[in-house]
């Protein structure tokens, strides 16, 4: 009766239109009521949700990427990634593949990154002679390759999920590989969708031009180095290197490019705070949630369950793919993962299956649920930068998720693909 109640009083708020934060702690408050628990349970695991070090690296590369967008550094990168492959079929949808790709090793938020990118790349594409709905569609499934490359936010909230004792950095590499792949297949899908739509191409400006404007875009690009570097490297810590990312920004965007203002700082400084505040609330209420679905054994339940179903890890991860999709389309990201990891990891663990390539499987899933309606917060942000409506924008995404779905199979049933890059740093 317990679950009954944690589940069908958090679905029914959730279908009502709650915000996630407090499906989750009204649904956790109702379970503890009806067992008899002091509510104080609830506010104690809320507590401790949020208190944990680690997650200050979030905050801190959500300020950067901030800065870096309003100090100039994302333009920079912009006309960097056009000199590379504007000339090709849908240039402008290929600039913006290789922008988000540039400019997720820097964000490591899809949200962040639909915004930034779109911002500067939609009322190009749509100048240009581009479909709305194609420069959304690039920019939204796009965004998801700051999901797979470090500074990834979602990682570091998978392994403060799983307890922490799976290494930030492992995970940091192996979603390089993924992002990468995902980059490419996106770029594959966007030239065949330009071509049938007779899009246009740019001008190839040169290799002097192409080398003038990776001078100009360096100082900003340096910091995928820095941050990726220091953390494999154990330089730092994922927490430090967003600390550093931060006080990298403001010294290249105050002293290198000169573009940021004093309201600039003061909007990313104050929507720092606000994302802050918001995140961390949904991520306590979610560990109040988990750790009730902890104490009532679902994870337990769970794997007898998927024994009696199959005792292969590849019809397991089969089953846990179809699960995780249709999961993403109704509930954000980070509370997903702190409420699926200590459920899902245990399952398979028990299969033999390498808990950081299990990590880059999740976070694409749960990635490709933010291109899904009814709760696509990535999709919602593309569209409202393109101004058409989510309905437009689905008829025509599905060559762009089919390729992130293509993906998503090839990293869950080839590990080598997660796993290869960060057996070379053991």
């Amino acid at each position: 009766m317990e679950l009954w109640i944690l589940f069908g009083v958090f679905t029914l708020l959730m279908l009502i239109g709650t915000p996630i934060a407090f499906c989750l702690g009204i649904a956790s408050f109702a379970t503890v009521a009806y067992m008899g628990l002091p509510p104080l349970v609830v506010f104690q695991r809320l507590n401790s949700g949020m208190s944990v070090f680690s997650l200050l690296a979030i905050p801190f590369f959500i300020y950067a990427g901030d800065l870096m967008v309003r100090g100039g550094i994302a333009s920079r990168i912009v006309a960097f990634a056009a000199s590379l492959v504007g000339h090709l079929r849908g240039g402008l949808g290929q600039v913006n593949i290789v922008t988000a790709t540039l400019f997720g090793g820097i964000s490591g938020s899809a949200v962040a990154e639909a915004a930034a990118v779109g911002g500067l790349m939609i009322p190009q594409m749509k100048a240009r002679g581009y479909g709305t709905d194609y420069a959304v569609n690039i920019t939204s499934m796009a965004a998801l390759i700051a999901l797979l490359l470090p500074p990834s936010h979602n990682m570091i909230i998978y392994s403060i999920s799983a307890g922490g004792r799976i290494s930030i950095a492992d995970l940091f590499t192996a979603g390089v590989l993924p992002g990468l792949l995902l980059a490419v297949s996106l770029m594959i899908t966007a030239y065949f969708v330009a071509r049938k739509r007779g899009y246009p191409t740019e001008t190839f400006p040169g290799f002097l031009m192409v080398a003038h404007l990776a001078a100009v875009a360096l100082p900003g690009l340096l910091l995928i180095a820095i941050i990726f570097g220091g953390v494999r490297s154990g330089v730092f810590t994922a927490t430090e290197s967003s600390c550093i990312a931060v006080l990298y920004a403001l010294v290249v965007t105050l002293f290198v490019y000169r573009q940021m203002t004093w309201d600039d700082f003061l909007h990313s400084t104050m929507g720092a705070v606000r994302t802050t505040a918001m995140v961390l609330l949904i991520i306590g209420m979610a560990a109040a949630f988990s750790w009730l679905m902890a104490f009532l054994r679902v994870p337990a339940s769970l794997v007898a369950s998927m024994n009696a179903i199959s005792e292969s890890p590849w019809v397991i991860l089969l089953l846990l793919n179809l699960i995780m999709l249709v999961l993403g389309t109704f509930m954000d990201m980070g509370p997903t993962i702190i409420i699926c990891t200590p459920i899902f990891l245990p399952l398979v663990e028990a299969y033999g299956i390498d808990p950081v390539h299990f990590g880059v499987i999740m976070i694409l899933n749960f990635g490709i649920g933010l291109n899904t309606p009814p709760v696509g917060a990535v999709q919602f942000v593309a569209c409202a930068v393109g101004k058409i409506s989510v309905w437009e924008s689905m008829r025509s995404i599905w060559p762009f998720y089919g390729a992130g779905v293509a993906v998503l199979l090839l990293v869950t049933y080839i590990p080598a693909i997660s796993l290869w890059l960060p057996s070379l740093f053991r």
